[in-house]
């Protein structure tokens, strides 16, 4: 008998239906010399610190850093995983093969792996590595599954990832909770959610310690349209006056005139990341929304896998795209255009070298279930828009840059023209967000018709401005910046190079942020994500670069990567953290001040203890 385990009951049946195997039992289905069981997710963990020695179950200064000579791991204390580990143990031992149908992911790979260490298998292993639940994928990759050792490096990878956010989060923890801690107040510390609160808490001091500055800009309007002075800024508002005064009663004379025939292309293929700020700016959801809305609608079988860091397609996909992009009917007049037409095959959409083991989020081509969500619907219909939109030509535009001079002071007016909408029809009847509108306002003047060596009066003025600070992070640009490891990033190529050190993983950095809502050290107000107190304090007590710096993070988000690739050793990897704790460690303990973190939960404690005592003394 074969046997397959997947991840999910779910994935279970569905993969049971395609082989054939249709008897059920208690935790796994039967038929057509197959075996088909499931986990529910992580069945298995690292162990805790208190299975490796009693001394470490009780948080003392003593016993830190804590590092086992050797990891292990251990079932999850839970009955119904006890019980589901009994029946995979048990048919592990009967069987003559297993294939991993585990998630095709670092993180699938790492829960698979453990259940069968854990039952001691011995038996050969195959892997089954899909990128849709459609039937056909799935066919497919049981004629084509791959050897085991194929995926070792990946399996290496989110071992070490998972050892080195045992060994920082938790020596950290107690290192800094004992340390600076209130009344047993815990200080969560992490290797990738302390420099996510780092980027947050940094963030809003340069907004609380930005200081408005006035200045002045110089315009003068001419046959209706506003020139701007191409010299400084004025930081004060007499030197502007002062060029007024000099070129009011002086004509104007268009020195240049220059027209560029501009190009601007669809947007990428969403990658996990940019889709949960894509639904954040446009559907206002959370990150971790986003990331279970996609999960389902892959788990429904009408999007690819979700949990991917690249926004590219392999060349094989382009065959399957006339008839993916037909069943999109919701939008048959976006697809109108593209009938009869050759598809453009653009290299910023397929790709074969930017695509390893998945490839970007796109639709299945499978018809809609009518039990799909309207939340779901939307997240669908953006996913949809943005392939559909990959196939359209161009936006294309004539920049037109005028250049005037009044006296010896130059000035400058730009507007564009646009020569044909391309890809942006896709997006034509949706409402535009502020940015959005900005950005038109700024770009789409349509300048009159200027001659070379015209002259004319004008009207100067001044216009004053104030120096704005930065905006607070939402879900979705902080995504974005831990995504490029902190660096402020709008240029999509940049962004796409900066990926390799970006800080936690696609399907790792809506947790995150969960994280740090319930640790209390984040709040959201409106969009806004806000530090609280307990944030800053910590981030003022941490002097560990290490530790808060996102770039530094992103160093070694970049060795795992490595490592994903087999180009890094995990021992390395794994010694330079054990390293990283020892040193963190001696510098804390060094530290001789009495300083305390309260966080707003600690305080409430205080207040009541204080208001009972005022209670009681009036009793008495």
């Amino acid at each position: 008998m074969i046997l397959c385990i997947t991840e999910k009951p779910s994935v279970g049946r569905d993969i049971a239906r395609i082989l054939g195997a249709t008897s059920r039992h208690d935790g796994y289905i039967e038929g057509n010399g197959y075996w088909v069981t499931w986990t529910f997710g992580h069945l298995c963990c690292l162990k805790e610190p208190s299975d490796y020695t009693p001394n470490w179950r009780h948080w003392s200064m003593s016993s830190l850093p804590m590092i086992p000579p050797r990891f292990g791991i251990r079932l999850i204390d839970n009955e119904t995983y006890k019980k589901q580990f009994k029946t995979i143990s048990e048919l592990i031992l009967k069987c003559d093969e297993i294939i991993n149908c585990g998630d095709a992911g670092q993180e699938g790979e790492l829960i698979q792996r453990w259940v069968m260490q854990k039952a001691g298998c011995k038996k050969p292993v195959k892997r089954l590595w899909i990128n849709s639940m459609t039937d056909d994928a799935i066919r497919e990759g049981f004629n084509n599954l791959k050897p085991e050792k194929q995926y070792e490096p990946l399996y290496l990878a989110g071992l070490c990832r998972a050892i080195g956010d045992w060994v920082l989060g938790i020596n950290s923890t107690r290192l800094y909770s004992l340390k600076y801690g209130e009344k047993g107040q815990i200080l969560s510390i992490g290797r990738v959610q302390t420099p996510t609160l780092a980027l947050v808490v940094n963030r809003q001091q340069e907004i609380e310690n930005f200081t408005p500055q006035d200045y002045w800009e110089l315009k003068t309007e001419y046959r209706n349209v506003l020139f701007s002075y191409t010299g400084k800024k004025f930081d004060k508002k007499e030197k502007g006056e002062e060029i007024i005064e000099k070129i009011k009663n002086l004509p104007i004379t268009i020195k240049n005139i220059s027209k560029k025939a501009c190009k601007e292309g669809a947007p990428r293929l969403f990658d996990l990341t940019s889709l949960q700020v894509e639904c954040n700016k446009k559907l206002n959801l959370g990150a971790e929304d986003t990331l279970k809305t996609v999960q389902s609608l892959y788990e429904k079988k009408v999007t690819t896998y979700p949990r991917v860091d690249t926004t590219y397609l392999p060349d094989d996909v382009y065959k399957n795209c006339r008839k993916i992009l037909n069943s999109l009917t919701k939008f048959c007049q976006l697809l109108e255009p593209l009938r009869g037409e050759k598809l453009l095959k653009s290299k910023k959409v397929f790709d074969n070298s930017k695509v390893t083991d998945h490839h970007a989020i796109i639709p299945t081509g499978q018809s809609l279930p009518s039990n799909l969500t309207d939340i779901e619907l939307k997240v669908f219909d953006i996913i949809a828009k943005r392939f559909i939109a990959a196939f359209y030509p161009d936006f294309t535009y004539m920049q037109t840059t005028v250049e005037a001079i009044c006296d010896k002071y130059g000035f400058k007016a730009t507007g564009r023209t646009v020569t044909s909408p391309g890809w942006k029809t896709v997006y034509s009847n949706e409402e535009p967000n502020d940015e959005d509108k900005k950005e038109d306002k700024d770009e789409d003047s349509i300048l009159p018709d200027f001659v070379k060596g015209e002259t004319g009066s004008h009207k100067p003025s001044l216009v004053k401005k104030t120096t704005q600070p930065p905006k607070f992070y939402t879900e979705g640009t902080l995504l974005k910046a831990m995504e490029t490891a902190g660096a402020s990033v709008e240029d999509e190529d940049l962004r796409e190079a900066l990926k390799a050190n970006g800080i936690g993983r696609p399907s790792t950095r809506a947790a995150i942020i969960e994280i740090l809502y319930k640790r209390g050290y984040i709040v959201k107000e409106r969009k806004s994500i806000k530090a609280t107190q307990a944030a800053k304090d910590l981030m003022t007590v941490i002097k560990e670069e290490l530790l808060k710096s996102a770039k530094l993070t992103g160093i070694w988000e970049g060795k795992l990567r490595q490592i994903e690739r087999g180009e890094y050793s995990p021992e390395e990897f794994i010694n330079e953290i054990k390293k990283m704790v020892m040193e963190i460690t001696v510098s804390v303990m060094k530290d001789g001040s009495d300083r305390r973190i309260i966080t707003d939960q600690i305080k409430e404690e205080v207040t009541s203890e204080k208001k009972k005592g005022r209670k009681k003394g009036k009793k008495e």
